[in-house]
């Protein structure tokens, strides 16, 4: 499949970009009449070509004038190639400069120099104008690119631009893009009988008529009427392409340039993005933390504060982690170019690549963070992603998650995963949703799950373990019941817990009887047998017995987990096997009569009303009987 190519032309205002692209194309990208009456470009401006080897590019003319150049650094996102533009006459002026500092910082790698205006010039001056631009290309990107003098107005030199153009774009390693569809929205107007068009370089994915978008961070949702590539209508548009879509019952105002379309919740907003920055070796002075910037991403433009994150100031030419703490929040993704404006005066100062898209505040100099952030340039995938769960604790991330935070591929991603489980480095809390949580934390978890156990059976060593919903509680501030189900099952398979139904308790915890706690447990045990169903109350048995309190609450409680004795209410227990006795017949006699009155009851149970409404309350609290007015009926069970 033929790649797609966008080709972005940049440099100072009148030297004749728009014009080099109508000479190509014989397209007027000036389109604005506030434009053509100035004479220049202040909205970008679009145009596609055909090479001779029938490579299709899109072609994005991007304004010069400084007060523009927020508009040519919208531009400058999804660019493949530059065309440095620099007129003859002029040669390298200020926004050539800054032009060019803007096309380092967004990553571009290709590109050639048009020298145009050589008309108006001669070979003296034309000498000079290649000396400069020699000077100029020093150290960046285009430092031993093609320069082509050519002149617009007389059609000199641009076959041989047109030439060179073929060559540098056959031979543009093919780009892996991300899974994930993103459009950033660089143009919104209304067209009679299309409704609502919205323009912009597809960076990443792709797109269908018919799909479901949303627009952040507004996350408004709206369907896809129908999609222009290079003016022509197709079903699919992929990543590398200008395109143009238009929607069904989209408000032209709902939505403007620096909005995203993605998939319905695949991206994530954020007030705060963790970034590489590289301050430029042309700024005057040291950068402060906590300066006022204007982050551009994409083609939008976003008042905040970066703040250095490993010192207090930054020399020109340094580069630092920093964060970004924003006024409004952005939808980026990890290894997102993007590039810094001072406040006031308005200058490009700096700009780099996106490391966490989406961030927390973070405390200075913190060398965990710092190291964390650093690790993240090397763009190990395993390490990324563990990386990333190691921030979410519990949590964790979900797979979409991890798409917008890691910015790898579905299959690597999945790949990826796939090796990180299998050595247990994560570990997946819940399959539906395909969510992932670091495996350290997973197991610092487990550790704590059993100090928690260790410390109950220390305070309770007659009980035979600890009701799992009371471990629970102990960490209140998790409320997944997933994570807790699949840390429990595991600590079991790995023999170090035992689970009992809503019981759980260390696999080498036995329950050891003291003598004198022995006797007074089979004592105790012998009283609940011999006295039917007319026990006395506890109390009374703890007085009579001479034993203490916490004596006697461990061995109760042991009877109790041994369902040897029952509780009904307050102090009244009951033998077990008794109450089986009792509920059998009374089963049998809601079986045999509709319902029951509590004299009936009296009847079958032999006992005085001390003890016959505990227990007819008892067997209505355990699901047996269910009151109806005055009687009881046999509940309806499974």
């Amino acid at each position: 499949m033929e790649q797609n190519i966008i080709l972005g032309t940049a440099g100072h205002i009148d030297h004749g970009k728009t014009s080099l692209v109508k000479a190509l194309t014989g397209v007027e990208t000036d389109r604005l009449k506030e434009e053509k009456e100035r004479g220049i470009t202040i909205e970008l401006g679009f145009a596609s070509l055909d090479l001779p080897n029938g490579q299709h590019i899109g072609i994005v003319d991007m304004p010069g004038h400084e007060k523009f150049v927020k508009n040519m650094v919208a531009g400058s996102s999804g660019i493949d190639v530059v065309t440095m533009v620099i007129a003859a006459d002029e040669g390298v002026m200020p926004q050539t400069r800054e032009h060019m500092e803007i096309c380092n910082l967004m990553g571009v790698e290709h590109g050639v120099v048009a020298l145009t205006k050589t008309d108006m010039v001669d070979e003296d001056l034309l000498e000079l104008a290649l000396e400069d631009i020699n000077d100029f290309v020093q150290g960046t990107f285009l430092e031993d690119k093609p320069v082509i003098a050519l002149s617009s107005i007389t059609g000199e030199g641009i076959d041989k631009f047109i030439s060179t153009l073929e060559t540098i774009c056959s031979s543009i390693p093919k780009r892996e893009f991300s899974s994930i569809f993103r459009l950033p929205v660089d143009r919104v107007f209304s067209m009679k009988g299309f409704g609502t068009v919205i323009t912009g370089t597809l960076t990443s994915g792709s797109i269908n008529v018919g799909n479901e978008i949303m627009i952040y961070p507004r996350q408004i949702v709206s369907k896809v009427r129908g999609i222009q590539v290079h003016s022509s209508s197709v079903e699919t548009a992929a990543a590398g392409t200008r395109t143009a879509i238009n929607f069904q019952g989209l408000d032209k105002e709902s939505i403007m340039r620096g909005d995203i379309l993605s998939q319905p919740d695949a991206l994530i907003e954020s007030y705060m993005v963790d970034a590489h920055f590289h301050y430029i070796k042309s700024n005057a002075k040291p950068l402060k933390s906590r300066t006022r910037i204007r982050f551009h991403s994409g083609t939008s433009e976003i008042l905040g504060y970066l703040i250095l994150l490993d010192r207090k100031e930054l020399m020109p030419g340094s580069d630092a982690p920093v964060q970004f703490r924003l006024e409004l929040p952005v939808c980026c993704i990890k290894d997102d170019r993007y590039v810094i404006r001072s406040y006031s005066p308005v200058k490009t100062i700096g700009g780099g690549a996106i490391l966490n898209p989406a961030s927390q505040k973070h405390k200075l100099f913190d060398e965990n963070v710092i190291a964390g952030l650093t690790k993240l340039l090397d763009n190990d995938m395993e390490q990324t992603i563990s990386f990333f769960l190691s921030l979410k604790g519990y949590h964790g991330l979900s797979f979409s998650n991890l798409r917008v935070m890691t910015n790898i591929p579905d299959k690597k991603l999945k790949s990826s995963l796939q090796k990180l489980l299998a050595r247990q480095d994560i570990v997946q809390t819940d399959k539906e949703k395909q969510i992932f949580v670091s495996g350290s934390f997973f197991n610092d978890f487990k550790e704590k799950i059993l100090d928690q156990l260790a410390i109950f059976h220390t305070h309770n060593p007659l009980k035979d373990g600890m009701p799992t919903q009371e471990l629970k509680s102990k960490f209140q501030y998790i409320n997944d019941i997933r994570f807790f189900n699949i840390l429990f099952t595991k600590l079991a398979k790995e023999n170090l817990v035992i689970l009992d139904k809503n019981i759980i308790k260390l696999s080498d915890h036995k329950i050891a009887l003291q003598v004198d706690q022995h006797e007074v447990k089979e004592k105790i045990k012998k009283i609940y047998e011999n006295s039917g169903l007319t026990p006395p109350f506890f109390r009374s048995i703890c007085q009579d017995l001479d034993i203490d309190k916490k004596t006697s609450i461990d061995v109760l409680n042991m009877l109790i987990d041994e369902k040897s004795i029952i509780k009904t209410k307050d102090d009244l227990y009951f033998n077990a096997t008794e109450i089986s006795s009792l509920e059998q017949k009374l089963v049998k006699f809601l079986k045999t009569n509709e319902s029951m009155t509590t004299p009936e009851f009296k009847g079958i149970a032999q006992v005085s009303r001390k003890f016959l409404i505990p227990l007819i309350e008892y067997f209505d609290s355990i699901k047996v009987t269910i009151r109806v007015g005055d009687t009881r009926q046999l509940r309806q069970r499974r």
